[in-house]
């Protein structure tokens, strides 16, 4: 590694010259896959909003996602003089930290491993002016099947039958079932059994 690397500002790979603040919890002890279901619940939410949401979330990882916003959201009124309602979480990600590895006895005197995950969360909060138009691919639309703002090449064909067709298949399927036989083998338990009790 050379002199003159210099390795760049956490605050200038998040943010940037935009204004706002982060923070990051390190070394929470869940797993990262359990937090990012909360997290990608707030990402792009209004501070007030994502708070309120994460406060009534029945999951676990809830306090820890709450904890990290409202403390980036303390740094953003402390050092920019930005205040909390005109904020929004712009970026919230979720990466893997150190898992510790333990061992559970098992059968036959072999050990099973245990994997006690760990988490790292980063928060980024933003003033609402800094948000852009929301890009097309994130937005949620929800359309029927027969909506007509889809072209004919977007619906499913329907299968149209003629009504012909329809009787004489039913027929042809009303023909071929006979009716189910009694298996002989019973009659012959049922006969023992007769013989038996007289």
């Amino acid at each position: 590694m050379s002199k003159n690397f210099q390795r760049p500002n956490r605050r200038d790979a998040l943010l940037g010259d935009r204004e706002g603040a982060y923070a990051i919890a390190r070394h929470v002890r869940m797993t990262p896959m359990k937090v990012r279901r909360v997290v990608d619940v707030v990402r792009g939410m209004s501070v007030p909003d994502a708070l309120n949401t994460l406060r009534f979330a029945p999951q676990a990882a809830s306090e820890p996602v709450y904890k990290v916003i409202a403390s980036a959201v303390a740094n953003a009124e402390s050092t920019e003089n930005l205040h909390a309602n005109d904020l929004f979480v712009s970026q919230i990600f979720v990466d893997e930290g150190v898992t510790m590895r333990r061992i559970r006895a098992r059968a036959k005197g072999s050990a099973s491993r245990i994997l006690k995950r760990a988490s790292h969360i980063t928060a980024v909060v933003e003033p609402v002016a800094n948000r852009g138009p929301i890009p097309p691919s994130t937005q949620v639309v929800t359309m029927r099947w027969d909506d007509p703002r889809l072209d004919s090449t977007t619906q499913p064909a329907k299968e149209e039958t003629p009504a012909s067709t329809k009787t004489e298949k039913k027929s042809e399927t009303g023909a071929k079932k006979a009716p189910a036989k009694k298996a002989p083998a019973k009659k012959a338990d049922k006969a023992s059994h007769e013989t038996k009790e007289a």
